[in-house]
């Protein structure tokens, strides 16, 4: 496949769950490939860039990680307005964290854009042992409610950066007419051109 990787797309992606599902984690394990066993709460939310280069195009990411504490769900619209996409984050050990997923996927639904690509994702993948959530559960709650389904562990890495590249390449698919939270960095040359020579 010839490579057109020649367009950038700005994309912004919040993540959103409970306390202590290990959002945090997960974007750092991203981001900087590292994992922290005492990873400390998030206040009000934290804000990482990452860029991955794909054969579509160059996906710029804005990633608006939202604190999980209750004192700070109010302010959770301010990020996810105007998102790309959406990561709502569970944790397999809590049944509580499971059910909190779900009424951030409602709120989501509800407010914002119709075109975001919403992943169900349960972490912690690793602690098998003390599974209170099955895979077959979040499976058919991401597959009743349109959502992208994966289990993750932040700790061992498994599958995520295959999250953040799976997101990437279906925003470098999408149509960049839609209004999607999506900024394509070459358009002011564009305008530019149209004002040039023919």
């Amino acid at each position: 496949m010839a490579r057109t990787g020649n367009k950038t797309l700005q994309a912004k992606l919040v993540l959103l769950g409970d306390m202590g599902t290990g959002k945090t984690s997960l974007v750092l394990r991203f981001v900087k490939g590292q994992f922290s066993e005492y990873q400390e709460s998030t206040i009000g939310a934290a804000f990482f860039t990452q860029v991955l280069s794909l054969t579509e195009a160059t996906v710029k990411f804005d990633i608006w990680d939202t604190a999980g504490q209750e004192r700070y769900h109010s302010l959770a619209p301010m990020y996810y307005r105007g998102a790309a996409a959406a990561i709502v984050v569970y944790d397999i050990t809590s049944m509580d964290s499971f059910v909190r997923a779900k009424k951030w996927v409602r709120e989501v639904q509800r407010q914002a854009n119709p075109s975001l690509i919403m992943f169900l994702v349960a972490n912690k993948a690793d602690l098998e042992d003390q599974r209170r959530v099955g895979n077959e559960e979040g499976e058919e709650y991401a597959k009743e409610n349109g959502l992208s389904f994966l289990e993750t562990s932040a700790k061992t890495a498994q599958n995520v950066n295959e999250l953040f590249y799976e997101i990437a390449q279906r925003l470098a698919k999408a149509k960049p007419s839609r209004q999607s939270g999506i900024t394509l960095h070459r358009r002011i040359q564009e305008n530019r051109r149209l004002f040039c020579c023919a």
